[in-house]
């Protein structure tokens, strides 16, 4: 399926509205002077404030990206992508410290200009 790239600014959240942050692995490939995220880039969620009912803390710490691209390598490594709005199902999941799904990030704004398979 095809998709943009997803890049170290992209405004991305937790589903709870926590700042995802891209700590990046190759800093040489830019779409609109960012670097684009790979598969070996981490996503790390800061501030969650989710807790489940019974008073425990499950905050969201960082997002699982199941969408790489097919066809394109970026450095070796196959970039992330976030496929089009209303294309399909979420690229991601955000997960708890004990790796419990939590649900899709939200990204706000990213780049609209490459798009790769």
């Amino acid at each position: 399926m095809p998709g943009f790239f997803f890049h170290l600014n992209a405004q991305c959240k937790c589903t709870h509205g926590a700042p995802v942050n891209v700590v990046p692995t190759q800093t040489r490939v830019l779409v609109s002077g960012q670097a684009v995220a790979t598969v070996t880039a981490q996503l790390v969620v800061a501030g969650c404030p989710f807790t489940v009912p019974t008073g425990k803390p499950q905050p969201c710490v960082l997002v699982k990206w199941a969408m790489p691209a097919a066809r394109v390598l970026v450095m070796g490594q196959a970039p992330l992508l976030q496929p089009p709005p209303g294309t399909g199902p979420a690229p991601a999941l955000c997960q708890s410290p004990e790796q419990i799904p939590q649900g899709p990030p939200i990204v706000a704004a990213m780049q609209l200009r490459v798009m790769a398979l």
